[in-house]
């Protein structure tokens, strides 16, 4: 039974250092690209998430409630334009 747990967190432990080495490492000559002119214009796209409908939800929602906000406005220099 101890030597079972042994051999099973050694292999979890050599398979977690496996893991952790293969991360990708930087390029060998150091050389940065430079972001084009194009990059800064356009917003930085990131991968999708399980959050992006609920995201795009909040979005609409907040689009809505300017417009909302706006018309309210309109109406209210309406009636006061009206002498109410």
């Amino acid at each position: 039974m101890l030597r079972q747990s042994l051999r099973v967190a050694a292999t979890v432990a050599a398979l977690g250092l496996l893991a952790a080495c293969s991360s990708s490492a930087p390029d060998a000559d150091g050389a940065r690209s430079e972001p084009s002119a194009d990059a800064a214009e356009q917003p930085a796209k990131r991968p999708p998430t399980v959050l992006d409908d609920q995201l795009k939800a909040l979005d609409k929602a907040k689009s809505v409630e300017a417009t909302l906000k706006q018309e309210q406005a309109d109406r209210d220099k309406a009636i006061e334009d009206a002498g109410g």
